[in-house]
């Protein structure tokens, strides 16, 4: 699928549909700008202030949508903070400035750790059909505050096993408790380990491959 792009008079808009996992924020945010089950053009730039274009696309957790302005101005910049948000039953949503198996990928991603998607490493909600279950409010480790909380943010799919995941990195849960500070982890994406978020080496005994 196509990224999406639409142009209003002050914001572009782009719509990435295979990063979309439906957390529907955008349509519930801000019916008037997408509008949800019509034929044809449904998402309009001119509906709404850039100010709240702009809060819409930073509350995607997935990156599918994007914007910029008609005029040049800057528009999202990298977080304050690093983190990444574990979804209940679901991805591994990340905000920092990414790189992902080696290319720049913005500062928004959810990632897959069901071990079901086919788009690896990417969440592509196939974590719902196969009923995966894992808490998005995991154990709290006992971590030191970070030196610094932001930074570039690398993501290694490890082949046939976790994400390396290299930087300035603080792990939250569902309800937005910091569960532990990093600057390097390993985390499950097979979807077996019995320690979620983190790698316990259940890939190798499940024969997970990342495809």
């Amino acid at each position: 699928m196509a990224t999406e792009t639409v142009r209003g008079k002050q914001v572009i808009i782009h719509f990435d549909g295979e990063r979309c996992i439906h957390s529907r924020h955008c349509v519930l945010g801000r019916p008037d700008v997408f509008v949800p089950n019509v034929e044809g053009e449904w998402i309009h730039p001119d509906a709404a202030p850039p100010e709240a274009i702009a809060h819409i696309a930073m509350s995607c957790p997935s990156g599918a949508i994007r914007y910029e302005f008609v005029d040049g101005h800057a528009a999202e910049t990298a977080p304050v903070v690093n983190t990444v948000r574990l979804r209940e039953n679901g991805p591994l949503a990340f905000d920092a400035a990414l790189t992902i198996a080696g290319a720049a990928d913005g500062f928004r991603a959810t990632l897959c750790r069901c071990g079901a998607s086919a788009r690896k490493p990417w969440c592509d909600g196939s974590h719902a059909e196969s009923g995966f279950h894992a808490t998005g409010e995991a154990a709290i480790q006992k971590s030191e505050a970070l030196a610094a909380r932001d930074g570039p943010l690398t993501i290694d799919p490890q082949k046939d096993g976790p994400l390396k995941v290299s930087g300035n990195l603080e792990i939250v849960s569902g309800t937005g408790h910091t569960l532990n500070r990093v600057t390097e982890t390993f985390l499950c994406r097979c979807g077996h380990s019995k320690n979620k978020p983190y790698c316990d080496g259940s890939h190798r005994k499940v024969g997970f491959v990342s495809g």
